[in-house]
């Protein structure tokens, strides 16, 4: 909040705050800024000092006057959203599917939402993770608190790591272009497991599990293929695809697998190459795959030619029988993406993918040409504390204390006039708060919480009432309050 305290004035902390929203994206290209009557009551301030600080916006170039319209963060480059043409926009092309985060709600909240919402992008809820609003627990955030992932142990396996001996050993050289030996060895056993059959020669170690969904984006398309996306589903898959020049085909994810009608109808006017999904505690929905939902999903692999990827970076918070794809397909048309940074160590940045011999050969073709290699000290401490058994006790303890949370979580959101879209499961929950949550996201940040609204999790970004939140940064009571008030406000 905006102090009389400060030694800046109202004017500085005001163009201050808009101006890091709009570097970092959290206002974005094109987004209108508050009209002065309107901004001034939000802040508490007069409009002289919105005008001021406006116009101080306008000198650093960050945004612009437009003549009866009002004041709009500048593009920094030609306007060009890659959701026209070949991208997402044609994603329901011939489908008769209808866009999916406006149904159900009244079309004349639609119309004003459309008229006058502030749209969020995937880069600003990435951004949002390296620049906190506010030092408060936020619900919008993707990864667990660090106080979660606190072990003894990591700082054990990093200094078996670093003796002087193995530290040259791990440093002084490349390591093996698939990934430390160790590791896959370690990685190969857990996966059986869950019952997926890989041995060390089909795994490929990446930076992170995003670094593995690009390599398989890499390898397997080229500009302009079609790919089937769960819709929600993750930002940052929607907005690297469109990045890649892909035609992102949305389907819609129900509570027991992908809408396989959608799926079928895509198959049959659109020939998709890749079909990406994430079959268990689904992102943001928390859904997981049912068998005969997977069998059907592999039938079309199998008769329409494409392939899966399954991006299962919640297994760690899973159980062993869930259903999985790569295990009932046995890696032939499936590959399989994890990691560790949503259980251990986020700044590790280590995942891996598993594939068929022949597909993981190309795959790591496409690795060598990006990375070389991957950091072996981190992989060979990984591979420690997964072999000591340090990692599945971690896991299970972090399960335990997530299942409280997210029963404080749910019933504080629900008292607070929330509804969940979907049974709570895993770490996310899915919750329509009734208002257009683009709006609702921006009005929060001035109370220093980050939102992750509904629209980002769809690829056309349509208005929608819905939100994520991360049931264990969601248990502050004192964040429902306001929560509430600001809602109510809009």
């Amino acid at each position: 909040m905006l102090t009389r305290t400060s030694t800046q004035s109202l004017t500085a902390q005001l163009a201050d705050r808009l101006a890091e929203r709009i570097r970092t994206r959290l206002l974005p290209p094109g987004a209108r800024l508050p009209s002065v009557r309107e901004c001034a009551r939000q802040q508490g301030v007069s409009p002289y000092t919105v005008v001021a600080a406006y116009d101080q916006l306008l000198a650093q170039g960050l945004v612009e006057a437009r003549r009866q319209k009002g004041f709009y963060v500048r593009d920094a480059a030609p306007a060009n959203d890659g959701r026209s043409g070949s991208s997402g926009s044609s994603g329901n092309s011939g489908t008769g599917v209808e866009p999916s985060g406006v149904a159900g709600m009244p079309a004349a909240m639609a119309v004003q939402m459309m008229a006058s919402r502030v749209p969020a992008d995937a880069s600003s809820l990435i951004r949002s993770m390296f620049h906190r609003p506010s030092d408060k627990p936020q619900p919008g955030m993707g990864v667990f608190p660090p106080d979660w992932m606190a072990s003894t142990f990591m700082p054990t396996a990093v200094r078996r790591m670093t003796s002087t001996a193995a530290l040259q050993e791990l440093s002084l050289q490349y390591g093996e272009p698939s990934g430390d030996t160790s590791l896959r060895r370690s990685l190969s056993q857990k996966l059986v497991g869950i019952n997926i059959p890989a041995s060390p020669d089909q795994i490929v170690t990446t930076i992170g599990a995003t670094h593995a969904l690009d390599i398989v984006s890499r390898t397997l398309l080229r500009a302009g293929d079609p790919v089937m996306v769960e819709e929600p589903g993750w930002a940052l898959e929607f907005a690297r695809l469109e990045a890649l020049g892909m035609r992102i085909l949305p389907v819609p994810r129900r509570a027991d697998g992908p809408d396989l009608e959608v799926m079928a109808q895509y198959c049959k006017l659109h020939q998709p190459k890749l079909f990406v999904s994430v079959s268990v505690l689904h992102n943001p929905t928390g859904y997981s795959l049912t068998p005969g939902s997977a069998h059907r999903v592999l039938q079309l692999a199998n008769e329409h030619d494409f392939h899966i990827v399954e991006d299962d970076t919640y297994s760690h918070l899973a159980p062993e029988h869930a259903t999985r794809l790569s295990a009932l397909d046995g890696l032939r048309r499936t590959i399989y993406v994890s990691g560790f940074a949503k259980i251990l160590a986020p700044n590790w940045r280590i995942g891996f993918l598993a594939a068929a011999p022949a597909l993981k050969e190309r795959l790591l073709e496409t690795k060598l040409l990006a990375t070389l290699t991957s950091p072996t000290l981190f992989e060979r401490a990984l591979s420690w504390c997964i072999d000591q058994g340090q990692l599945r006790r971690h896991s299970e303890r972090v399960r335990i204390r997530l299942d409280g949370a997210r029963g404080r979580a749910v019933k504080l959101a629900m008292s607070h006039g929330c509804t969940f879209a979907s049974e709570p499961a895993g770490l996310f929950g899915w919750v329509d708060t009734g208002v257009d949550t683009d709006a609702l996201t921006q009005r929060m940040l001035d109370q220093g919480y980050l939102l992750a609204p509904g629209s980002l999790f769809h690829a056309r970004r349509p208005p929608s009432t819905m939100m994520r939140i991360n049931f264990a940064t969601s248990q502050d009571a004192t964040f429902w309050k306001v929560f509430s008030k600001v809602r109510d406000g809009v």
